[in-house]
């Protein structure tokens, strides 16, 4: 089998020797060249037809973030983001993600060489899942800040008229589970929802130090409030909840309300925060209520309990293939039985707002 041809892209010597050292010592993949800046990249880029490139952020004579920009237009191809785990690398891990990276890895300020090392896996792993993810090239005529994932080229379509969601809103919940791909999927299923609809409850996995910006970018884009989930605090209408990096996310009941329960605890299916934890909560305490949505991501993180949820009574739908990232997590909710619905990504907010605007006329119709 064909080895997974990676050129690395940084500044830091230390660095580029590092991520080299990782990157050969895999069976299954070798670095065919290492650049100091997107120039040297470029030509290397053009002469070595790499299948993945590993980028830095902050470079010299050009930022990474300009190089993504061109590159997505012009020659897009999978690129996994090493990026300084600081405020503003987060911003711009974001702003990365949303012009088409396929992921990142959040390399340490200090101790960069033994925290690599400690990375090499995760590093790993997410360039094999680059080489297999499904790449768009950015539109031309659309700004940079646009967003380019798969599946979502334009503004997903807002749905219109019907019944309000107020009478549901403090009944029903709506959970999300995501991961490769999944910060833009998610996004652009939350710019679909209007302001008072049902909670939604998130877990993306992410790692520590991301997630609070992710939630603040979300928030002001949204017409639901969005936040990163706080433990013990009391899950609202009109509000979504994302996982806090590196810990669990699950709900509880306390009399007549939901309660976000916010945990450390060991990783499951290899993922903290997992979908599994979430969607189990979801089974157990919401049921009926519940509506799941499995967005693109590598795995079958959610999967089982995905079929719990649907078990329980819930309403449960997964993005389609062609609009994935990475199929990996709603092919396994689909093997399992667990989905009713499997839809495009820019149609599932739609979806599911006329899906409960559907329940509502029904309820009102027997009054």
């Amino acid at each position: 089998m064909a080895k997974i041809r990676v050129v690395v892209v940084d500044d830091s010597a230390l660095v580029r020797s590092m991520l080299s050292e990782i990157i050969n010592r895999q069976h299954d993949m070798e670095c065919i060249g290492a650049a100091s800046d997107p120039f040297v990249a470029r030509e290397m880029i053009r002469n070595l037809n790499p299948d993945v490139i590993t980028l830095d952020v902050e470079m010299p004579r050009m930022d990474g973030i300009d190089f993504l920009s061109k590159l997505m237009r012009l020659r897009p191809m999978p690129v996994v983001m090493v990026s300084t785990l600081t405020e503003r690398g987060a911003d711009v891990t974001l702003k990365a993600l949303e012009l088409g990276a396929i992921d990142f890895v959040a390399k340490p300020k200090i101790g960069v060489a033994d925290g690599l090392r400690q990375l090499a896996d995760d590093i790993t792993d997410k360039v094999r899942i680059a080489s297999k993810a499904r790449i768009h090239r950015l539109p031309t005529s659309t700004p940079a800040a646009s967003s380019t994932q798969a599946g979502a080229p334009t503004p997903a379509v807002k749905p219109t008229g019907g019944a309000t969601l107020g009478r549901l809103s403090t009944e029903k919940l709506v959970f999300i589970g995501a991961s490769t791909g999944g910060t833009e999927a998610t996004k652009d299923v939350l710019m679909t929802l209007p302001a008072d609809f049902p909670a939604v409850v998130i877990t993306q996995h992410m790692p520590p130090g991301f997630t609070r910006n992710y939630a603040a970018r979300l928030d002001s884009l949204c017409k639901i409030s969005v936040k990163e989930a706080q433990d013990g605090e009391r899950i609202l209408p009109g509000h979504a909840y994302i996982a806090p990096g590196g810990l669990h996310l699950s709900v509880e009941r306390s009399g007549a309300n939901y309660i976000a329960r916010v945990q450390d605890g060991e990783p499951v299916n290899r993922h903290k925060p997992s979908v599994e934890v979430l969607f189990k909560s979801a089974a157990r305490v919401v049921g009926p209520n519940a509506i799941g949505i499995m967005l693109t991501g590598m795995g079958a993180d959610g999967a089982k309990a995905m079929r719990e949820m649907r078990d329980a009574g819930a309403y449960c739908v997964a993005q389609d293939e062609a609009s994935c990232v990475v199929f990996g997590m709603p092919r396994e909710a689909i093997a399992a039985g667990a989905v009713q619905d499997v839809l495009p990504l820019n149609k599932i907010g739609a979806h599911v707002v006329d899906h409960l605007r559907a329940t509502v006329g029904q309820a009102l119709s027997r009054v």
